[in-house]
This record gives C-alpha cells, sequence and structure tokens, in this order.
C-alpha cells in the first residue's frame, strides 16, 4: 500500500504493518529532510518529517508567519493518517508547533500518543525579546549550535536559499503568544543536549493532563544529529 502524503508530509519508508505513526517536526530553518533516515533506523513506527512552506519542494510558497495557523494546516494533513495512532516528535521550534498541532487534532476528537519535544524543556517561559533578524549572526549562532557546519555557512547558493526562511521562522516563533490551555491528555517527554545552552524553555508539566519525562543526551542544541534518540523513542512508544 502506498503511504499517504501531501505537500505537507514526507514519508521516505513506508511501514504497511507499522502499529503507530511518528510525525517528525523540524527546527527553525529545517526541512523534513533534517530527519532522512530516520524511517530506516526506527523500525517499529512509519515516520512521516513535516515540510513547512517556503522550502525545499516548498520553496516557491511564502514562509509561515503564524505558528497555530501552520499548525492547523498540518493537522488538514495529518488527518488522513488518523487510522493509525499518531505521535508527534517537534525539535527547537517544531517542539512548539507539535504543540499546536496536537491542540488542533484534539479539537477534532483526535487524539495523539506521545509528544517529545526535543530540545526544549520543562520551565516557566522566558521573557519576551525580539527576534535576531542580522544574516550574520544568525548564520555564526547556527553554526555555534551545530545546526550546519561552517563550510556550508559561507556558501551563498547556501545563504541565499536558506536564510529568507530562517528569518522568518524566527519572526513567527517570537510572534507566537502560547496559550495555557487547551491541555494535553497525552504524556510528553523533554530531550536536550546536556550542554545545550539554547534551549527552548516551556511549562510543559502544565501543558498536559498526563505525566511529563524528562531525558537528556550528551551534545548541543543538535545532539540528535550525533546521538538520534530512536532507543528512547520505541521503548517510550512500546512500553506496554
Amino acid at each position: 500500500m502506498t503511504p499517504y502524503t501531501s505537500r505537507s508530509l514526507v514519508c521516505d519508508t513506508a511501514r504497511p504493518d507499522a502499529r503507530i505513526r511518528l510525525v517528525c517536526f523540524p527546527h527553525a530553518g529545517g526541512s523534513a529532510s533534517f530527519y532522512r533516515g530516520w524511517g530506516q533506523s526506527l523500525t517499529k513506527v512509519e515516520v512521516h518529517a513535516v515540510q513547512y512552506p517556503g522550502r525545499a519542494d516548498r520553496l516557491g510558497e511564502e514562509p509561515p508567519n503564524d505558528l497555530v495557523r501552520l499548525a492547523a494546516d498540518i493537522a488538514d494533513a495529518l488527518e488522513p493518517l488518523a487510522d493509525l495512532p499518531l505521535a508527534f516528535f517537534g525539535h527547537s521550534l517544531g517542539a512548539p508547533v507539535a504543540l499546536e498541532t496536537a491542540r488542533a487534532l484534539q479539537h477534532r476528537d483526535l487524539h495523539i500518543e506521545h509528544l517529545f519535544a526535543s530540545g526544549s524543556r520543562d520551565a516557566p517561559l522566558p521573557a519576551l525579546s525580539g527576534p535576531e533578524e542580522d544574516p550574520d549572526q544568525l548564520l555564526v549562532d547556527l553554526v555555534r549550535m551545530g545546526g550546519t557546519d561552517a563550510e556550508m555557512a559561507t556558501d551563498p547558493i547556501f545563504q541565499e536559499m536558506v536564510m529568507p526562511y530562517l528569518i522568518a521562522d524566527g519572526r513567527m516563533f517570537h510572534d507566537y503568544a502560547m496559550a495555557p490551555e487547551p491541555l494535553l491528555s497525552c504524556p510528553v517527554t523533554t530531550i536536550v543536549g546536556e550542554q545545550d545552552g539554547d534551549m527552548d524553555l516551556r511549562p510543559w508539566s502544565a501543558l498536559s493532563k498526563a505525566p511529563l519525562q524528562e531525558a537528556s543526551f550528551p551534545g548541543n542544541h543538535f545532539y540528535l544529529i550525533d546521538n538520534p534518540p530512536y532507543a528512547l523513542l520505541e521503548e517510550t512508544l512500546f512500553a506496554s
């Protein structure tokens, strides 16, 4: 059976016998290709990576500017996949996008099994600040956090392609005012790199009716490039 796809979702490895689908949400400036290979490594689930507008094969579209609206659009794309249980994995910006997508599905009486908030930890929301929009500083920060290598960051073609949606994602994130409700019905697991000084801060323990679990891995904000949390994901999703 050919898996359902849409312009919002990429599935590299179909698993007709999977009992659950894992939906992966990229970071700011990221695309579905960040999760390339996850579908081959996670043999018990079918992985679908979200493709935000304005990048990769959606380069001709305007980047998103409203996080809640983006989440509602992703929820539209996910409804046909709800014939199997869904779990969400969101990294950095992807964590609040996953949160709002889960809320949007709950509003339609579709509840996810688990939300993994990567590059984010349980903490009070920080004070609001404006987005960093200086292209040179954004690239410096991206390299420092491990999101791309220094040589690629100096490539003019890379800069021309990536900078518009990296800046747009930053604006969208900083314009996002998270409502405290509705509460999630699913458990949440936060995952951070042990040396991460750039993690998203969000009161996850107050955002769900179910228990919170916290995990950490060696590395910085992009710990998952070298240490993908495959074992943790499968152990958590198939614990019972």
